[in-house]
């Protein structure tokens, strides 16, 4: 929608802000990354330095003959900015440089639209730029003359500006009416797995860290992977086997960067809830970025604006084969429970280690045990096949039948309570007024 390409793509003039303020100043490495991800070329990068934007054309005026000049000397198509523009902003500058005028949301939202393959990714991208372009529709009129009179056709009318308005509020209306539908049916679709007994895992992490590499290394499957930022849009979910667990649902999810325009978190919302209502989170950093640090904290914002900050987190450290002298391992806390793997998706190097801390993490509160039914409980021996927690049946010495299951603490306690059996020794205190809590609401 923003780019309009020919063969050879188009020239680019990066103007990069400097500020002062450490929570204002974006990485000119990835600006240029984000640039070629886009499908552009820069033919020159100009960084300014600025305390605060100029309300007029956020840079000040003799930069603003510079960047004409480059624009005239290079015959650059297009002016990209590495900061959130005003429309007031974009439209002067546009005026100035005789070019488009781009600045990071509508470069990140170009990328997303290009990534976008599912009809739900498409709506969420489309339903973004729409909420963008909706404050931008000046630039595109200058003439807001009424429409066209008649016989019949007099009346107070409304500008060519009103009626585009107008038509952008019917399709924003329309396609988030239908994204509501995707999210109820992803709701509905996690309910059946809660059901089932299915733990969701979700990857999360910054925009090229490595996430659909380990996701087709975890789960044999095909998901487009390249060194690109954002190459992965639409969530890919599949079901892995994880020893001593069973079954796991494993969610490849849109990568995050700093300052991710909010109209793409609300836009996304139904897809970054997968990530909100995960069992556990495993957030694939890489090790060999020098800004890993800051990467970490960036996404740890966006999964505390989309409410997934609650949520257990796994670190998987990605990328150790570009490291020297790093070697695959396990970090735990002080309580011995996993917090980190070093490994390499690349490579599979340390992939072992990965899935003993998921069944780790997830499996510390399963109960394991022999569990003698008589034979008129036969229906607590359905629900407990129905729920998956059967790993195999058996008859002691003396001929009783025992089934041995392998199940979520506080699920089996209401099984056994509903059956009428005593609950009390796989619970504590807190786990039996929950249990309680739950009979009283049923």
């Amino acid at each position: 929608m923003f780019f309009e390409r020919h063969e050879g793509g188009e020239h680019a003039i990066l103007v990069h802000p400097e500020f002062s303020e450490d929570s204002e100043r974006e990485d000119p490495r990835e600006f240029e990354e984000l640039v070629s991800s886009a499908g552009a070329r820069a033919v020159a990068f100009l960084s300014v330095a600025r305390q605060q934007p100029s309300p007029r054309f956020f840079v000040g005026r003799g930069k603003v003959d510079e960047i004409r000049d480059l624009v005239a000397h290079h015959e650059a198509d297009i002016v990209i900015f590495n900061h959130a523009l005003s429309p007031s902003q974009e439209r002067n500058l546009e005026q100035e440089f005789q070019c488009r005028v781009l600045d990071r949301t509508g470069l990140i939202l170009d990328i997303f639209a290009q990534r976008a393959r599912t009809h739900e990714g498409k709506l969420q991208v489309e339903l973004a730029q729409l909420q963008h372009m909706s404050t931008r529709l000046v630039r595109g009129w200058t003439h807001l003359e009424r429409q066209k009179g008649g016989i019949g056709l007099r009346g107070p009318g409304e500008t060519q500006l009103e009626t585009d308005r107008r038509l952008l509020r019917g399709r924003i209306k329309a396609i988030t009416k239908r994204l509501e539908r995707v999210r109820k049916q992803r709701d509905q679709g996690r309910r059946s797995r809660r059901r089932a007994q299915i733990p969701n895992v979700s990857l999360v992490g910054y925009t090229n860290a490595g996430k659909s590499t380990l996701f087709n290394h975890l789960t044999d499957a095909e998901v487009y992977a390249a060194d690109q930022l954002f190459a992965t849009l639409d969530p890919t979910l599949r079901r892995i086997n994880v020893d001593e667990l069973g079954p796991v649902v494993l969610a490849d999810t849109v990568g995050f960067i700093r300052h991710l325009p909010h109209k793409l978190v609300e836009a996304f919302r139904a897809t970054l809830e997968e990530s909100a209502q995960a069992d556990l989170l495993l957030h694939v950093v890489d090790a060999a970025d020098p800004e890993r640090d800051d990467n970490i904290h960036q996404v740890n914002l966006v999964l505390n604006e989309i409410g997934a900050g609650e949520v257990p987190v796994l670190q998987v450290y990605n990328k150790i084969d570009l490291l020297e002298g790093v070697e695959p391992r396990i970090q735990r806390n002080e309580h011995g429970e996993p917090e980190r793997i070093w490994c390499s998706a690349h490579s599979g190097a340390g992939i072992e280690l990965l899935l003993q801390a998921i069944s780790e993490r997830l499996g510390e509160d399963l109960v394991h045990m022999d569990l003698p039914l008589a034979p008129d409980q036969g229906r607590l021996r359905a629900r407990l096949f129905a729920l998956g927690g059967v790993v195999q049946e058996h008859h002691d010495e003396s001929g009783q039948m025992l089934v041995e299951v392998r199940m979520p603490r506080h699920d089996l306690a209401r099984l056994l309570k509903e059956a009428g059996l005593d609950p009390l020794p796989l619970l504590d205190d807190e786990s039996l007024d929950g249990l309680a809590a739950e009979g009283e609401a049923t």
